[in-house]
C-alpha cells in the first residue's frame, strides 16, 4: 500500500505551556513554582475518596469531625493536594462553627478567592484544590473569618 506523502510528514508536537505562579514559601520567601495540574483519574490516585470529594469537587466535611477544628497550638497549615503553606496557628481562632478558622492566610498570594453563589470560595491557588469559604463575620484585626475544611490542610507544629 501507498501512503500519501502528507501522511508520512513528521508533526511538530506542541506542547502547552507551563503556567508559573508567584507564591509565598514561609522559609524561602517569594518564589516561582509551576501550577499543578492533574486529570480527576491523577488526583484519585493520590487522595482518599473523601479529601478527593472535598477539594476537587468543592464538597464540605462534615462540621465538629475534622482534625484541626479545635487545635489551638502553633505551627503552620499547608494545603493536603500540594504543599503550599495557607495558614498559621496563630491566625486560627475557635468560632464555634466546627470547622478551623482563621482570620488570614498565612500569605494571600496563596489563596484563590471566587465568588460561588452568595458566598466567596477560598482555593488554592497552586493545586486549586477547595478549602472551604471566607465570611466577614470574623474578629478584628481583618473582620474575615476562612472556615476551611480539615481535611484540606496537614499540619506542621512548631
Amino acid at each position: 500500500m501507498v501512503l500519501p506523502l502528507a501522511s508520512c510528514a513528521k508533526r511538530e508536537v506542541v506542547m502547552p505551556e507551563r503556567e508559573m505562579l508567584r507564591i509565598v514559601d514561609l522559609e524561602k520567601g517569594m518564589v516561582t513554582v509551576e501550577k499543578m495540574v492533574k486529570s480527576p483519574a491523577e488526583w484519585r490516585q493520590v487522595m482518599k475518596p473523601t479529601r478527593y470529594w472535598v477539594m476537587r469537587e468543592a464538597g464540605t466535611e462534615q462540621p465538629f469531625t475534622g482534625e484541626y477544628g479545635k487545635y489551638q497550638g502553633t505551627g503552620t497549615f499547608y494545603c493536603a493536594g500540594c504543599g503550599t503553606a495557607l495558614f498559621s496557628g496563630e491566625h486560627k481562632f475557635d468560632s464555634g462553627t466546627g470547622w478551623p478558622s482563621f482570620w488570614q492566610p498565612a500569605a494571600p498570594q496563596n489563596v484563590l478567592k471566587r465568588a460561588d453563589g452568595d458566598r466567596v470560595e477560598v482555593r488554592c491557588v497552586r493545586c486549586d484544590g477547595h478549602l472551604g469559604h471566607v465570611f466577614d463575620d470574623g474578629p478584628p484585626p481583618t473582620g474575615l473569618r476562612y472556615c476551611i475544611n480539615s481535611i484540606s490542610l496537614t499540619l506542621t507544629k512548631s
